[in-house]
């Protein structure tokens, strides 16, 4: 019969009271309880005057942990607290350690330890990441021109110890120095520049120019890139910019093809020019050589006059005759004792000798000439050399 049942005499199990005391005491309660987790870990129960419990429970006094389980438990979690220690830096990622709030050290990809919490803490910095914004602004160039500017900036992490704490807000001091060298930049250049050639050049000035403004902020950030889009003119005056830039390309283009005409002709020139001096070096040897071969020539035949002058005035006539004569093909011979007059046929003789050498036939060229027939004249004046003799 349970002891709450009609019958069952109304006794508390908890309070070890009879039916006529009042409510289980709460410190019993709890003081039973540390006697029976003391008995799991071993200890022993005091022993003494306790009161035994009305369900007839096990008499028994306060217990106490053992003096192993205790260094056993803080033993374990001294294990605990140190592997809770251990963390794993990603590798686009880079740990930032931090002691008592105080920065200590950076820590690369891979698994570390670390004193734990509440020692040391661990920020974990994403340094791979590219990070972009766009800006616009209409701003004036160098001439006093307005122009609409757009580009795009691109940045990571660098440092991650100066990300997190030597500035406040690193993106938004990236985007104030890029917008305060964008300004300088266009406002020191013409509009012209701006517009056609210049473009790839201010967008390489203002990202060296916002790098090293963002450096002297120690933001620990990374300029990657500058991406400028091709700068607008207003649209008020839009319509005369492009006549402005069409008339530019045709100007470029007539001088790009005078360029390949002159690069075409000017070789040409250079050829024939060199070819011509040439040309007139050559003459000018040649007549040189030969006015200094005529003068040594004159020389030696005057020293040679000098010392036998009629000797070679006779040398001379004999020479002049053989120039003048050579080319005659008849030959005219003076007997000096008799009045007879005799005739050679040398152009016949000449004449059947190259035709003897084409011929490849030996024959004597009097027996060649006398196989000639003769001519009118020619038989002539062999009648009157017979009529003489």
């Amino acid at each position: 019969m349970a002891w709450n049942e009609p019958g069952g005499g109304n006794k508390d199990p908890w309070s070890g009271k009879g039916p006529e005391q009042g409510p289980p005491d709460l410190d019993e309660v709890v003081r039973k309880l540390q006697e029976r987790l003391g008995g799991l870990f071993g200890g022993q129960g005091r022993r003494g005057s306790g009161k035994s419990d009305g369900g007839g429970g096990s008499p028994g006094g306060g217990g106490g942990i053992s003096g192993n389980a205790v260094m056993l438990g803080a033993a374990v979690l001294f294990v605990i607290w140190l592997a809770s220690g251990i963390y794993i830096v990603g590798p686009a990622e880079r740990g930032v350690v931090l002691r008592f709030g105080a920065y200590t050290k950076i820590t690369d990809p891979g698994p570390h330890w670390r004193i734990p919490y509440p020692i040391d803490e661990v920020r974990k910095v994403n340094v791979d990441e590219i990070s972009s914004f766009t800006h616009k602004a209409a701003m004036l160039t160098k001439d006093e021109n307005i122009v609409d500017v757009e580009l795009t900036v691109q940045s990571r992490i660098q440092d991650a110890a100066d990300y997190l704490f030597q500035d406040q807000s690193p993106k938004k001091t990236l985007r104030d120095a890029t917008e305060t060298v964008v300004r300088k930049t266009i406002g020191g250049s013409r509009l012209d520049f701006i517009l056609t050639e210049g473009r790839s050049a201010v967008a390489t000035t203002i990202r060296e120019r916002a790098q090293s403004l963002i450096n002297q902020y120690k933001t620990g950030l990374e300029i990657t890139s500058v991406n400028m889009q091709p700068a607008k003119p207003p649209e008020q005056v839009k319509e005369a910019f492009d006549d402005a830039i069409k008339a530019r390309e045709d100007k470029e283009r007539l001088e790009n093809k005078a360029e390949a005409y002159a690069n075409e002709i000017l070789p040409q020139a250079r050829g024939e020019a060199a070819r011509v001096q040439a040309d007139a070096k050559a003459y000018r040897d040649k007549v040189v050589a030969g006015a200094e071969g005529e003068t040594a020539r004159f020389l030696a035949l005057l020293d040679e006059y000098e010392k036998a002058p009629q000797v070679t005035r006779e040398r001379l006539y004999l020479e002049t005759m053989e120039q003048v004569l050579g080319g005659s093909n008849k030959v005219l011979l003076d007997v000096e004792e008799g009045n007879s007059l005799m005739y050679l046929p040398l152009d016949q003789l000449i004449n059947a000798g190259s035709r003897q050498g084409q011929s490849g036939k030996r024959q004597s060229p009097i027996s060649a000439a006398a196989q000639e027939p003769e001519s009118a004249p020619q038989r002539k004046v062999i009648r009157e050399r017979r009529s003489r003799r």
